[in-house]
């Protein structure tokens, strides 16, 4: 099964790309990995509830029936690293073609791509920008993969 992290806007700070861009390769050991960008939303205005709306739109075009589609939110199950590591091989066992975990844009995800979710996944109580979220889940991911595999990159 292929892995995919769908994420709304381009990253700007170049240091968490290359690091987000690390995790991604060291991922590639484990499973077809990759990251999907979709534009940001522009000449809308500023309204959320639209920004929502038609980020939705785009996040929705690119995921098919079958994928196995994850949020990554706020008001998400929030897991250890070890459950997250059975939460994946879950998921991966079911079968499919993707697992995609997607990273909405900075208002949120609107009511129909939360409807079409199969699950909502909380990285932390905490709130970070949406830069930096690629980097901790794309770890967290490596991580669960070694986690799976019985290395010794997780020290419990």
């Amino acid at each position: 099964m292929k892995a995919i992290l769908m994420v709304v806007g381009k990253t700007n700070d170049k240091r968490l790309s290359d690091l987000t861009e690390e995790y991604a390769k060291r991922l590639r050991h484990y499973l077809p990995f990759e990251i999907e960008v979709i534009p940001d939303v522009k000449g809308i205005g500023s309204d959320p509830a639209v920004v929502r709306e038609h980020e939705g739109t785009a996040i929705l075009h690119r995921i098919s029936e079958t994928d196995r589609v994850i949020l990554l939110d706020e008001k998400g199950l929030t897991l250890s690293s070890r459950q997250f590591a059975a939460f994946v091989q879950k998921r991966l066992s079911m079968g499919g073609k993707r697992i995609v975990f997607v990273v909405g844009g900075a208002a949120g995800f609107s009511e129909s791509v939360k409807t079409r979710a199969n699950d909502l996944l909380s990285l932390s109580a905490m709130t970070f920008t949406h830069q930096m979220v690629r980097l901790f889940f794309c770890e967290q991911l490596y991580r669960a993969m070694t986690i799976l595999h019985g290395e010794a990159y997780h020290n419990d």
